[in-house]
């Protein structure tokens, strides 16, 4: 298993901006990384690695969210991502997305902490 699908693990940063294929030449410069680009069906979605570890993702802001600045992501790994939702709000925390399939990937929420940090969680297919 990837050490980075352990659950409690970060295990991916995605950053939604109007400009990903800007972001992807700056943060390929400053952090070095390799940028490939794929169609995940909505568009381009471009996929950050050091080496051939893939490390996070950039990505066009939804049209309906075209007011939202910039801003990074964080996924945290899980083994439920339906149990993970339901003890935040039990601990106190809101769902701000339910959780929902990922195809290849496997499901995923974003939730919010009781002080109002936003995180995603997920639960990774086997593989």
């Amino acid at each position: 298993m990837n050490p980075f699908q352990t659950p409690g693990a970060f295990s991916w940063s995605e950053l939604m901006t109007p400009e990903p294929e800007a972001a992807a030449r700056f943060y390929g410069s400053l952090f070095g990384w390799t940028v490939k680009t794929m169609d995940m069906g909505t568009g381009p979605y471009h996929v950050a690695c050091v080496g051939d570890e893939q490390v996070a993702g950039l990505m066009q802001t939804p049209p309906e969210q075209a007011a939202m600045p910039p801003m990074w992501g964080v996924y945290i790994t899980v083994s439920d991502a339906d149990e993970t939702a339901a003890r935040c709000v039990a601990l106190g925390g809101k769902v701000l997305v339910p959780a929902m399939d990922v195809p290849t990937v496997g499901r995923m929420a974003v939730l919010q902490d009781p002080q109002g940090a936003v995180f995603s969680v997920m639960a990774y297919v086997a593989g």
